[in-house]
């Protein structure tokens, strides 16, 4: 695999000691995570807030950091959006307005642990609590990294043995944590059990691995993969800077090898809320053969204010894209709405109202026109 210049810089400051097929596997990649103050503060120049976060922080949602992610990271600022995204700060202690624990009400729609049902065709399967890397505005905040939601196989048979007794279940989602984080053999246990399901059409997987651990798309793990189409990625990519020559060589394996890839982003205050870099990274994606597919209002779970925007300011962001650049290129803006309700689109509006038999529109440039559409 190729290595980016930004990666092979910080591996000679940093780890020059370390073999580049160590540097390569994605096991030592996770064995060496930046876990603590010491490892954080061997490689960053701290703020007081960040050092205070580290120390508070206790349990679910720790500090976690692959070597190769570090790379990406500013190392004397902290503005730098990657940095604000993995570095905690004491702004993930205030508690604002209407954040919760749990805001998509998914405990409450969790008929078996590790599975969620709030779509009627649709489970979402989680696997393992473990990740990577730790988002600060991790929507499952209340529930990853701690150790405590272990990959057993007792528990992922409850939850096979819920997918079997609900034939409207056509669509498994396997996240958590990351599943990509699974052994091959642990991963194709799961896949292989539910592939056997009749009323199964399709699978997918949720995963941010490819963008912070793509020394983790091998052989193989392609192997396993290819087995059980149709299967399809949902990975979560935040910024430009993330596509590094090792996410491009990962991302164009998993395409070579049938899988189609939707991007997800979360919309952050401060780190991709500016339409040239949401420009960018969308259009990056399209290189690697990775349709931009959802871009998430963040979720007000608890000490995530200072991540979100207004919707109005997402709407923007989204009228900046369309017309303007490839339709490939424009994702569908998303409000999880509280309680289980579900997404719901909340792109901006382009229809002005109606001029007898026509529909009164707004089009990419501002402009007013219309479209014939008789009641």
């Amino acid at each position: 695999m190729k290595q980016d210049p930004r990666v092979s810089t910080f591996k000679q400051e940093f780890y020059s000691q370390v073999s580049d097929t160590d540097w390569s596997n994605w096991r030592w990649q996770l064995r060496h995570r930046i876990r603590d103050l010491e490892g954080a503060e061997r490689i960053f120049q701290l703020t007081d807030s960040e050092r205070q976060a580290i120390q508070k922080r206790q349990g679910l949602l720790p500090l976690g950091i692959t070597p190769y992610y570090a790379a990406l990271l500013d190392r004397d600022d902290a503005a730098d959006p990657l940095r604000r995204t993995k570095i905690p700060s004491m702004e993930e202690f205030k508690v604002t307005g209407d954040e919760c624990e749990d805001p998509l009400g998914e405990d409450a729609h969790s008929p078996v642990p590790g599975l969620v049902h709030t779509y009627p065709d649709k489970a979402l399967f989680l696997v393992t609590d473990f990740c990577a890397t730790y988002c600060r505005y991790c929507t499952r905040a209340r529930m990853v990294g701690g150790g405590e939601f272990l990959p057993e196989k007792s528990m992922w048979e409850n939850a096979l043995d819920y997918i079997r007794a609900h034939p409207e279940i056509r669509d498994v989602l396997l996240s958590g944590g990351d599943p990509l984080i699974l052994s091959d053999a642990r991963l194709e246990w799961v896949l292989s059990r539910l592939a056997e399901i009749p009323h199964v059409e399709f699978l997918r997987i949720g995963t941010k691995v490819p963008a912070v651990l793509p020394y983790r798309i091998t052989d193989g793990l392609l192997g396993v993969l290819k087995k059980y189409h149709p299967l399809f990625f949902s990975i979560h990519f935040t910024h430009p800077n993330e596509l590094t020559l090792e996410v491009q060589e990962a991302c164009n394996r998993l395409a070579d090898a049938g899988i189609p890839m939707g991007g997800q982003t979360v919309l952050l205050k401060g780190v991709n809320d500016d339409p040239e870099v949401m420009k960018a990274l969308n259009l990056g994606l399209l290189k690697v053969r990775c349709k931009p597919y959802y871009l998430h209002q963040c979720d007000p779970i608890q000490g995530s204010a200072h991540f979100r925007t207004s919707v109005e300011d997402g709407q923007a962001l989204i009228r900046s894209l369309h017309g303007h650049t490839t339709g490939y290129a424009v994702p569908t803006y998303m409000v999880d709405t509280a309680g289980g309700g579900g997404k719901v689109p909340v792109g901006p509006e382009y229809i002005q109202g109606r001029d007898g038999d026509y529909l009164k529109l707004k089009n990419f440039q501002g402009r007013d026109t219309k479209y014939w559409d008789p009641e």
